[in-house]
């Protein structure tokens, strides 16, 4: 009698799924990759993951609007437009007449933002600011309708009647280059190297007025129309310190050493279009660089923490900052005196010929 011979067939290994996995996902996306409105369709048929920036850049739009009407200590448009008269005032061959278009605007902002206050415009620098910007504006800038109308508003708010008033003109300046910078590029250099991620800590207290002058520093980094559409928001009480660092997921192990914890926050409230959604990364993280410098050259370490877009920490975080929807996380930092005996990563950086091309 003839021994059957039985067919084992191999059952899909873990690596065949992953494989045909793929395959599905690669065929998917580049059908919706076609058009526009294909890869619309693909966020609204099979994923939400951009619903949380959808609402928030809506409600970002909604809250500028509102602002707008809001005795707010810093307004957005105003800041706006002050700096665009600022950059019309420093052009070279400048116009004679120019920002008609936003000048009745900027006036009507500036009117509100001192009635509201009830302040002299002197008690306020971002209104000092804004004051001899205009005022700078309207002594250069050749005669026109509207821009006449704009002045004769404004000049009605000017205080005559003040005695004192701040000698320092907040308008556009030649600067001082007949001396050297004071920090050398070797200076800077050396302090590039210094910084590095550090994730251990001495259990001492961060002096609030240490924290606050990094912040000052990251204060004079360029930001988008002046806007700086961010806030640093600090945790230095331990179960705060515990509860916030604990919700990212790129600081187990270590987080329980964080003296200070740093949640750094755009606010997409500073625009008006969708076109600026993602300014708040941009300007934020430029100010958390020179707050990160600023930190070393006080004695002090830290380690910026990366936040991808996880539905679950996003709520655990919105939750415990009380974000508004149009409140995004940009990272944290966390921020101490460093342990001389903690370790740091090499981080090999990418060399230059990898980083950089010419024209």
């Amino acid at each position: 009698m003839k021994e059957r011979i039985k067919l084992i067939i191999p059952e899909p290994g873990i690596e065949f799924l992953k494989l045909i996995s793929y395959q599905v996902k690669k065929n998917t996306l580049s059908f919706f990759v076609k058009s526009k409105f294909l890869s619309s369709l693909h966020y609204v048929l099979l994923s939400n993951k951009f619903g949380r920036e959808n609402q928030g850049v809506i409600y970002g739009q909604l809250k500028y609007y509102e602002d707008l009407q809001s005795a707010l200590d810093s307004q957005y448009l105003l800041r706006r437009n002050i700096h665009r008269l600022e950059k019309g005032i420093i052009m070279k061959n400048r116009r004679n007449v120019f920002a008609v278009d936003y000048i009745e605007e900027t006036v009507k902002c500036y009117e509100y933002a001192v009635s509201s206050k009830k302040q002299d415009v002197s008690d306020s620098e971002e209104l000092q600011w804004a004051n001899d910007v205009l005022e700078n504006y309207f002594d250069i800038v050749a005669d026109h309708p509207v821009i006449d109308k704009a002045k004769s508003i404004f000049l009605a708010l000017c205080n005559k009647s003040q005695d004192e008033k701040d000698e320092k003109k907040r308008i556009p300046y030649k600067r001082e280059l007949t001396n050297p910078s004071s920090v050398s590029y070797e200076n800077l250099l050396q302090l590039s190297y210094r910084r590095r991620s550090v994730r251990w800590y001495l259990q001492k207290t961060v002096p609030r007025n240490l924290i606050d002058q990094a912040i000052l520093v990251a204060a004079q980094s360029p930001s988008a129309c002046n806007r700086q559409p961010f806030e640093f928001r600090i945790f230095d009480e331990p179960k705060l310190v515990k509860k916030v660092s604990s919700i990212p997921m790129g600081t187990k192990g270590f987080n329980h050493n964080f003296p200070t914890i740093v949640v750094v926050v755009g606010k997409l409230r500073a625009y008006f279009s969708e076109r600026d959604r993602h300014v708040i990364y941009i300007d934020a993280a430029l100010a958390s660089m020179s707050f990160m410098y600023a930190l070393e050259t006080l004695g002090l370490s830290s380690c910026p923490i990366n936040w991808p877009d996880i539905e679950e920490s996003e709520k655990r975080m919105t939750s415990c900052l009380n974000l508004e929807p149009d409140e995004r996380v940009i990272m944290l930092i966390s921020v101490g005196y460093p342990d001389p005996d903690g370790m740091v990563p090499y981080s090999q950086k990418k060399e230059l010929d990898l980083l950089r091309r010419y024209n």
